[in-house]
């Protein structure tokens, strides 16, 4: 199996994540589907882009295909860097607790990469966020020949956002700092209303144009 995900085929790496290997797990799903979100986006973008039908909005609609592509570099990232953090927790748990100076040195790293194992699956929940967004943004002015395609992004974008809080959600607890926990958690409740409004918004508006 590759050391690097992005060269395995689909195939592959269904395989590992079905698989008794700790990665991909749950983060790295998420920012999968977060991609695939993002990929549909691009894909009715491009198009929509260039043809004569939507000369009027191809401003607008390239400037959501480049928000887009960007997204799905950074939901791409987003996996490895789950793959990356998780290694990281697994060696910090694997550090000497012999002596009371090897227990502080193990308890700090220890908040420390919980702090970064928080990070990466909030940063794949935002960048989700974003998608949801430009769906909402594309579904009224898209190609409709592929507007159906919209509603996907819609649909998974949400979906891989509140599934990527998954991964928040059990380091959370395990977090010492107060006031850090307690924004998480505010954050979580803002994505989480937000992106039901806008992902409602814009399935309603792909379905007045099927």
């Amino acid at each position: 199996m590759s050391s690097n995900i992005w060269d395995q085929s689909i195939g592959q790496f269904l395989a590992q994540a079905a698989s008794s290997a700790p990665t991909p797990g749950g983060g790295s799903v998420s920012a999968y589907s977060g991609a695939l979100a993002a990929s549909m986006v691009c894909m009715v973008s491009n198009l929509t882009v260039g043809k004569e039908k939507y000369k009027d909005v191809e401003a607008e609609v390239v400037e959501i295909l480049q928000s887009g592509e960007k997204l799905l570099a950074d939901l791409q990232n987003g996996l490895t860097n789950d793959i990356k953090v998780f290694s990281e927790f697994m060696e910090v748990l694997k550090l000497p607790k012999d002596t009371e100076e090897q227990k502080r040195i193990r308890t700090e790293k220890l908040q420390e990469v919980l702090v970064a194992a928080t990070e990466v699956p909030l940063t794949i929940a935002r960048n989700c966020f974003e998608v949801l967004k430009l769906a909402k943004q594309l579904a009224p002015i898209g190609n409709k020949g592929a507007i159906s395609d919209v509603g996907v992004a819609a649909y998974l974008a949400e979906s891989a956002l509140k599934s990527a809080m998954f991964s928040v959600d059990i380091n959370l607890p395990q977090i010492k700092n107060d006031s850090y926990r307690e924004k998480v958690k505010l954050e979580r409740v803002r994505l989480f209303e937000d992106a039901a409004g806008i992902c409602q918004e814009a399935v309603s508006i792909v379905q007045s144009r099927l």
